[in-house]
């Protein structure tokens, strides 16, 4: 499979991939973890962890989800495909799903 052909997934870190607890860390959010798993599993999923943390907090972050096994891709940064098509590349990330808890359904 193509990069260009893989699903690109953006999942928020707090109140998503673990429960609210920030600035501390709260417990894996089973549900989230068993879906990216999946995800990348079935289909090479390319998982973007995009959240609103910086700094020290971002870093305790990125650490948990490499020592509890989250594939992630990349950090607030899009995939690097996206960017070679699209080098002008501004904050908003490219994402064929977003998963948060902010989420909100389409009318």
């Amino acid at each position: 499979m193509k990069n260009e052909d893989r699903k690109i997934i953006a999942v928020d870190f707090d109140d998503t991939i673990v429960k609210d607890e920030y600035p501390d860390i709260g417990e894996i959010n089973e549900e989230v973890f068993w879906l990216l798993n999946w995800e990348v599993e079935k289909y090479n999923a390319y998982i973007i962890l995009w959240t609103c943390r910086c700094g020290k907090e971002l870093q305790q972050a990125v650490e948990f989800c490499k020592a509890n096994d989250i594939p992630i891709d990349a950090v607030n940064q899009n995939a690097p495909w996206i960017v070679e098509k699209w080098p002008l590349e501004g904050r908003k990330i490219f994402a064929h799903q977003y998963i948060d808890d902010r989420n909100a359904g389409v009318v």
